[in-house]
C-alpha cells in the first residue's frame, strides 16, 4: 500500500482517534453498563467485558464494539431481547448520555489541538467521522474549543452506512469539493482505515493514540503515526 501525501487537500479524522480514548470513555462505559444491568455490578462487569473491556489491563480492546462500534451495536449486544421501539428508545438514550458526558469529559491527546490548528492554517479542509452520534461529536469539538476548525462532522446517524463503509469519506469529499483521492482518512481502529480503503481515499493513516496497535493498523494503513500531533510534520516532509 502506498498513499500520495502530496495530493492531500482534505483530512477526515476519527473523533476518538484524536482523543485520549481511555481517559474520556472509561467512566462513561461503566455508567452505561451499570444502567443496562439494572444496577447489578457483577452483570455490568460482564457486559463491559463483552463490549471490549480488557479487565486485567483496564483498557478497551482494539476494534471491539465499544472501541469502534455504534451505540446501536452496543444496544444490540447488550439487549438482543428488545423489540424495535424499545431498541430505538434505548439507542436514543445512550446517544444522549454519550453526547453529554463524552463532551464534558473529553481529553485531547497532547499536541493534537495545535496540530489541527496547523493543518487548518495550511489550507486543509478538515472533517470528523465517528461512530458516535453527530450531536455528540459536535459537542465534543465545542468542548475542546476546536469546532470552528472543522468544515463538517459525520456521526453514524449522518450517513446511510457508518464505518467501516466508505460513505463518510465520500460525503466529506463531496462537501469539500474534492476528489476522494485528495482526502486522507485518519483513525485508531481498523474500522476507520477500512472506511478509507473502501472509499478509495488518497491516504490512509493509522494513529496509536486510541485503542489500535501497530500490528493491526499496519495491515491497512499507508503510514502509522503516534498521534494526529505528528500529522502536520509528516505531510510537510512528504508533500
Amino acid at each position: 500500500m502506498s498513499g500520495n501525501p502530496s495530493s492531500i487537500k482534505g483530512i477526515l479524522l476519527d473523533k476518538d482517534g484524536t482523543l485520549d480514548f481511555h481517559a474520556t470513555w472509561h467512566a462513561i462505559a461503566r455508567r452505561m453498563a451499570l444502567e443496562a444491568a439494572g444496577g447489578d455490578s457483577g452483570s455490568a462487569a460482564l457486559l463491559l467485558e463483552k463490549a471490549g473491556l480488557d479487565v486485567s489491563a483496564e483498557r478497551f480492546r482494539a476494534d471491539s464494539v465499544f472501541a469502534a462500534g455504534t451505540n446501536a451495536d452496543i444496544v444490540d449486544m447488550w439487549h438482543p431481547e428488545l423489540d424495535r421501539d424499545a431498541r430505538r428508545e434505548r439507542i436514543n438514550h445512550f446517544d444522549k448520555v454519550t453526547a453529554s458526558e463524552g463532551a464534558s469529559q473529553a481529553v485531547a491527546v497532547a499536541g493534537v489541538i495545535e496540530a489541527i490548528g496547523s493543518l487548518r492554517q495550511s489550507g486543509m479542509r478538515l472533517g470528523v467521522a465517528t461512530n458516535d452520534s453527530t450531536e455528540g461529536a459536535e459537542r465534543t469539538l465545542v468542548s475542546l474549543g476546536i469546532a470552528q476548525m472543522f468544515d463538517a462532522v459525520y456521526g453514524y446517524d449522518a450517513v446511510a452506512n457508518p464505518k467501516p463503509a466508505g460513505d463518510v469519506v465520500v460525503a466529506f469529499a463531496d462537501m469539500a469539493g474534492l476528489r476522494v483521492s485528495q482526502v486522507a482518512m485518519v483513525g485508531d481502529n481498523r474500522h476507520d482505515l477500512e472506511a478509507g480503503r473502501a472509499a478509495g481515499a488518497g491516504l490512509v493513516v493509522g494513529v496509536l493514540s486510541g485503542t489500535g496497535d501497530r500490528r493491526t493498523l499496519e495491515q491497512l494503513a499507508d503510514i502509522v503515526l503516534n498521534s494526529v500531533a505528528d500529522l502536520p510534520g509528516y505531510l510537510r516532509h512528504t508533500g
